[in-house]
């Protein structure tokens, strides 16, 4: 198993430690903004296959509980890196707090580059300035992240300073070869698999996406998952701003856990970061194979869940309903009553309770997300579907206008994640909505696809006159 090492991103408020992230990843990953304090989380991406960059919290006070936590997680990325990078405005001369930083940083032994940052502003300080935190001037490197000057420079070191070293502290999640029935569970007479579009492939992880209203248990469920506490968990609604991301192994396979901001009703975001975060969590929905919907078990459901569930559907995304804070409530049998009237457009959708406190079902996340992505990838012979379409139409022929009536020729599947079907036909135009979902349901009672939505298109075939006139 190869193994990536890891590079820590630390700096008091405002250094422009997320603008250099992005910028080495090629995108906004990160949420920058002018306002201090911006980052809450440690945000971890992979560049290049080649180490893990980590981007932390600024470094702070310990005021109460909640910037507690966030130290805990700096400390702890310290603690787990390879590398460390100290990032400073150099256009400020370096105070207490940065020496402290800088000490905190030499004392783990690990190596130590500083960057100062904004670097193309014509109020930079020389480096003679920063002399006094104690690091090389061979280590120091000036860059703008705004700009990418120094950046190239900067990642060469990088790469050479971690192929100089012998530590490591992360595994690659690189998948092993599977014959194809264990790679596809849930293959039926008169399907096939699609792997080289397979989210089980080695190059492609399975990404999972936990989306949901603001409080509603999200970090917590990540913490869990991933086994680390890398999300920081608090009463405060609003806590996760960016989309941070684990990666873990199940059976085999690598696993993306995504978790996200959560999402209030469009007008109540607050203008500025929050809707930063609304913006990161649609991407993320749009970027996952897998969407699990958690919803409160505590609370009474929302429209809001039910629209989330919407845009997860129209996005052509697998979905797990997830009932968390299961601990909290003496009976979660008329809870889930309630659920299955508020999501009754969700009939494929599994339900799972769970509690983050107690672990109940936790991993179990992990199989049925599995499972549904297998059921992702098949793709039905036409053969089949034409014997499906044949017994709708004959168990319940479609309805017309006056004399003219839709013909329904044959049907094919076209695309899977989702999987797509186009039926072809005549006059299909008058085609009833609940007719189409007739037929949904005749080829899910063969093949469920639980937890998928399954998109269709009608094509108007030209009638065979037409074409011989031509």
């Amino acid at each position: 198993m190869k193994k990536l090492p890891i590079v820590a991103l630390i700096g008091q408020t405002n250094a422009g430690k997320s603008s250099l992230l992005n910028r080495f990843a090629h995108k906004n990953i990160a949420i920058v903004a002018r306002e201090e304090g911006t980052t809450r989380d440690n945000v971890m991406v992979r560049i290049d296959d080649r180490f893990l960059l980590v981007d932390t919290a600024g470094l702070k006070d310990p005021n109460d509980d909640f910037e507690a936590g966030i130290q805990d997680q700096i400390t702890d990325a310290i603690e787990s890196a390879d590398l460390i990078l100290l990032a400073l405005d150099s256009s400020k001369y370096p105070n207490d707090k940065d020496k402290q930083i800088a000490k905190n940083a030499l004392k783990s032994r690990k190596p130590v580059f500083l960057l100062l940052n904004k670097s193309d502003l014509g109020e930079s300080l020389p480096d003679e300035e920063f002399l006094r935190l104690g690091i090389k001037p061979t280590e120091t490197f000036r860059i703008s992240a705004t700009t990418g000057q120094g950046v190239k420079d900067l990642k060469g070191a990088i790469l050479r300073e971690l192929k100089d070293g012998k530590s490591s502290t992360w595994e690659s999640p690189e998948a092993t070869a599977e014959d194809e029935d264990a790679r596809h569970p849930q293959r039926r007479a008169g399907a096939t698999s699609c792997p080289k579009e397979s989210g089980l492939s080695a190059t492609n992880p399975l990404k999972i996406a936990l989306i949901g209203r603001p409080n509603v248990g999200k970090s917590s469920l990540f913490n869990s998952l991933g086994q680390k506490q890398q999300a920081i968990v608090s009463s405060r609604q609003g806590t996760t701003r960016d989309v941070n991301r684990v990666e873990v192994r199940y059976h085999g396979r690598t696993l993306e856990i995504l978790d996200t901001a959560g999402l209030r009703k469009p007008g109540k975001r607050e203008v500025g970061i929050e809707k930063f975060s609304a913006l990161r969590t649609l991407a993320a929905i749009e970027e996952a194979d897998i969407c699990a919907l958690l919803v409160d078990a505590t609370e009474p459901h929302s429209k809001l869940d039910q629209a989330l569930a919407g845009q997860i559907i129209e996005a052509g995304k697998g979905i797990i309903v997830v009932l968390t804070k299961a601990d909290l409530v003496e009976n979660t049998d008329e809870i889930l009553d309630k659920l299955g009237y508020d999501f009754n457009f969700l009939p494929y959708a599994p339900v799972l309770i769970t509690s983050s406190e107690t672990g109940q079902n936790v991993t179990k996340l992990f199989e049925l997300a599995t499972e549904i992505d297998a059921t992702r990838h098949l793709e039905i012979k036409t053969s089949e579907l034409n014997k499906i379409l044949s017994e709708a139409v004959i168990e319940h022929p479609p309805a017309g206008l006056k004399n003219t009536r839709p013909k329904l020729k044959y049907i094919v599947q076209t695309d899977t994640c989702p999987p797509w079907f186009v039926v072809h036909g005549r006059d299909l135009g008058l085609l009833h909505w609940s007719y189409k979902r007739f037929l949904e349901r005749k080829i899910r009672e063969k093949y469920p696809f639980v937890g998928t939505p399954i998109m269709f298109s009608y094509r108007n075939d030209q009638p065979q006159a037409d074409r011989d006139e031509k």
